[in-house]
């Protein structure tokens, strides 16, 4: 989908005039919950957090978006509606933005995107469909286990240890998506470092993908 835009970017921007590419840096907001707008956005490099802030104020990460995949204002009903996500920056971001009726226009006169958005859609929404179930029905550690694998194969390059993930993530951030406190993540993460099964600085994580598949198949 990114090489269709990339190759045909002036086109599409001399028909849909709204598009426009813009440029975040680590933490910036595309949006935050509760806003009202008509854009979206089209991740063409590096990676955005959706994130949702309960009634208790405990922060739910949604989900971990690359390049490729759209997100934003895409309404099943008319007028305007408030974002029930926060959109942010992981890391410096580049996007195109445009109006929704422009995005909806687009997909109507180039039609072999169509299906390109809605398999990411479909994907994305079994992925959060997993996630709840492995939130649902397992412990802590194979919650972490798994996630950490998940997150190879999206953002991990090889490197020595096995995968070495290209994504800044706090201990937080990786608490955050697997529904966790800080506390309980970073004892597990300590015994998987101890087992092998890992290795992180403060900057990285890199993960020996074979050790950590053994641990989560015995189990």
């Amino acid at each position: 989908m990114n090489d269709f835009f990339e190759t045909n970017t002036a086109q599409l921007k001399h028909e849909f005039p709204s598009i426009q590419e813009i440029n975040l840096v680590h933490k910036d907001f595309l949006y935050r919950q509760g806003e009202t707008h008509t854009h979206v956005f089209w991740i063409n490099s590096g990676i955005v957090k959706l994130s949702h802030l309960t009634v208790t104020g405990t922060e739910i990460t949604i989900a971990l978006l690359k390049k490729g995949e759209v997100l934003g204002y895409l309404p099943n009903t008319a007028g305007h509606q408030a974002m029930e996500e926060t959109a942010q920056a992981i890391g410096n971001v580049s996007c195109y933005r445009m109006t929704c009726n422009d995005f909806k226009a687009m997909l109507l006169q180039h039609t072999q995107l169509m299906w390109l958005v809605f398999e990411q859609t479909y994907v994305r929404k079994h992925k959060i469909e997993r996630k709840l179930r492995t939130i649902l029905t397992q412990p802590v550690e194979m919650r972490l286990a798994a996630t950490l694998l998940e997150l190879a194969e999206m953002f991990g390059i090889q490197c020595t240890h096995g995968y070495a993930l290209e994504i800044h993530l706090t201990q937080q951030d990786v608490a955050d998506l697997i529904g966790a406190s800080r506390p309980v993540v970073s004892t597990i993460l300590n015994d998987f470092r101890n087992r092998g099964m890992l290795d992180y600085t403060r900057d990285q994580i890199c993960i020996n993908d074979a050790a950590l598949v053994d641990f989560y198949h015995a189990k």
